[in-house]
């Protein structure tokens, strides 16, 4: 029997998810509905969502840090060091000046540059700071608002302000706003007003702390010591932030100094010397009063001279210092030099005795005593007394051309004194000598010097015949400068007896205007006119008029020698040096007597 099998009927696949149904011979699929998730899917969606964006964040942020500070390094180390950091100076303390009696006449001092950092101030500051520092400062608001709205770094409003106007302006509390100390050098109320003491002789020191002629600049590298420095931030409010010891260079304070400078004697030959040039309607004057033993030089006076605590505004002409800056002929004191020397060859006795017309011609030219008197028969000690050129002329003649210039070289005319203050300038003497230029050299007439040396040579003869070594500081810190050994430029018999000679100058010649009472007979001096060269040839007008001297006479204290220049009097004769310059030495020399208690022949104390 045959088995009949029946397929299956075929189903139709069951979609996933949906449903399928035939709609006219077409099957259509139903998508399924949505099943809606947990809350835990959500939940961790989110935290990825966030972890993402965080890692996005972060990347950005290290790849700027990066590129900031690796990239730009250098960049942004400029523009901060522009904008907060600075060097600053350390300024080491100078050394005082003090005279011989410990004195002051130099000291530091502190100012103060206010500053300001205006980009560091807010704007709503400005206003209060502007105000604050216009009243205190004295300047004008806009003037400081037109700092304040420039936005530099750092500016300066206005330097070396007195402390008691720090003061008020520390007190302001002013965001900003700094005070940086500066040193500021003080010097001493001078015999005159507006003159600070010794002006000519100490110098000054200039705003880079430098010293400026005089001992200041002689002895700056000791007296200025060294300056320091170290790198600092400065806050909003102005402070300064020292970063590290390690740029820190600690400043080396100077020196103190002492000079041979009596600071009562100073102000007096100040004084003098300044009526003495009014009085006489001269040009300017100048003093040099020297220690006779020593060489110290206890008083250095110019009029005009200048107020170094107003250097900044000062006519330039009234610093240069005369007295070892400008050379002048030194007229009939050089008569002095030249009859020492004729002495001291054996050539002439203060009592040989000569002819003297009034006129003498050497090389084909007239030499004239300044009278123009026929004298006769004179001595040698009348020849000083009444300052014949004549004399001088022949005195240098019996010498020789050789033994005469080797004298001017013993007393120190041919070079430089030496003395210890800057700006000493070389005298001019001529390698070669005619018979006209040796005979007016005689007398103080074609030969160039300046004081220090004319005051040196003279107090030869005071110091019994040596030359010492001119000098204005006795001690550097606790070491006295060592100094040349005196030398002996004429014997002590010739220096004795032209001590006589120059006593009877005062006694009886033209030294007779500076004659102090109760030394009469117990003062040396000598009198000089020497005419200017102008346009290449002298004026009879215009002169330097001289005096030098020392005394006690037997025993010396003290040399002084008292130049005018240009005196205007009205007539030739009251130009003169024993008229115009006598008087102003008497004046200063009486000073002196009272304040070292001199009396005729007294001992001169140990220094």
């Amino acid at each position: 029997m045959a088995v009949t099998t029946r397929a299956p009927t075929p189903r139709a696949p069951t979609p996933a998810r949906g449903t399928a149904r035939s709609v006219r011979g077409t099957v259509k699929w139903t998508p399924p509905k949505r099943v809606p998730a947990s809350r835990g899917d959500t939940t961790r969606l989110r935290v990825l969502w966030l972890l993402a964006a965080a890692m996005l964040l972060a990347s950005t942020i290290w790849v700027r840090l990066v590129y900031w500070q690796v990239a730009q390094h250098s960049f942004l180390s400029d523009k901060a060091a522009e904008y907060h950091l600075r060097q600053v100076n350390l300024p080491a303390s100078r050394g005082a000046i003090y005279d011989r009696n410990r004195n002051l006449l130099a000291v530091d001092t502190t100012v103060y540059d206010v500053a300001v950092s205006p980009k560091d101030i807010k704007p709503a500051a400005r206003d209060r700071i502007a105000d604050g520092l216009s009243s205190v400062l004295g300047i004008q608001r806009q003037d400081v608002m037109n700092l304040l709205e420039s936005e530099k770094a750092f500016a300066y409003v206005k330097k070396r302000q007195p402390k008691e106007i720090a003061d008020k302006i520390a007190s302001m509390d002013l965001p900003g706003v700094g005070l940086d100390p500066q040193p500021d050098r003080k010097y001493l109320q001078g015999g005159t007003a507006d003159v600070s003491l010794a002006s000519s002789l100490l110098g000054f020191v200039n705003y880079a702390g430098r010293g400026q002629q005089g001992v200041e600049q002689s002895y700056n590298a000791r007296v200025g010591g060294q300056s320091g420095s170290e790198m600092v931030y400065h806050d909003p409010t102005g402070r300064l932030i020292t970063l590290s010891k390690q740029k820190l260079r600690n400043p080396v304070d100077g020196v103190s100094v002492v000079l041979t400078i009596d600071s009562s004697i100073q102000y007096a030959a100040e004084q003098a010397i300044a009526d003495g040039v009014k009085n006489n309607k001269a040009q300017s004057g100048s003093v040099l009063v020297m220690d006779s033993k020593t060489g110290e030089i206890v008083a250095w006076a110019d009029y005009p001279a200048y107020n170094a605590n107003s250097f900044t505004t000062t006519d330039p002409a009234r610093m240069r210092d005369p007295i070892v800056s400008d050379l002048y002929e030194p007229g009939s004191v050089m008569k002095v030099v030249t009859l020492a020397g004729a002495i001291d060859q054996g050539k002439i006795t203060p009592a040989t005795t000569i002819q003297d017309p009034g006129v003498v011609v050497v090389g084909g030219n007239a030499i004239h005593d300044w009278d123009g008197v026929n004298h006769g028969t004179v001595t040698f000690t009348n020849v000083l007394e009444k300052s014949l050129n004549v004399g001088a002329v022949k005195a240098e003649q019996a010498e020789g051309p050789d033994a005469f210039l080797h004298y001017l070289d013993a007393f120190g005319m041919t070079r430089k004194s030496g003395v210890d203050v800057a700006g000493e300038v070389s005298p001019s003497l001529q390698s070669q000598w005619r018979a006209t230029e040796l005979a007016t050299a005689a007398f103080g007439q074609g030969i160039a010097v300046d004081m220090v040396q004319m005051c040196a040579a003279i107090n030869v003869i005071a110091n019994g015949g040596r030359w010492v070594q001119p000098h204005v500081v006795k001690q550097i810190g606790d070491v006295q400068p060592r100094l040349p050994a005196q030398r002996q430029a004429v014997s002590p018999q010739t220096a004795a007896a032209m001590t006589q000679m120059m006593e009877s100058v005062v006694q009886h010649g033209s030294g007779n205007m500076a004659r102090v009472q109760g030394f009469e007979q117990n003062e040396a001096g000598k009198t000089g006119t020497s005419e200017m060269p102008e346009n290449g040839k002298y004026s009879h007008d215009h002169v330097w008029a001289s005096y030098v001297g020392f005394l006690p006479a037997d025993n010396p204290r003290f040399t002084m020698l008292v130049v005018v220049r240009r005196p205007d009097n009205g007539s030739y004769d009251h130009n003169e040096g024993y008229y115009v310059s006598g008087p102003i030495w008497k004046r200063i020399a009486e000073q002196i007597i009272e304040r070292e208690r001199i009396t005729p022949g007294a001992v001169s104390p140990s220094n």
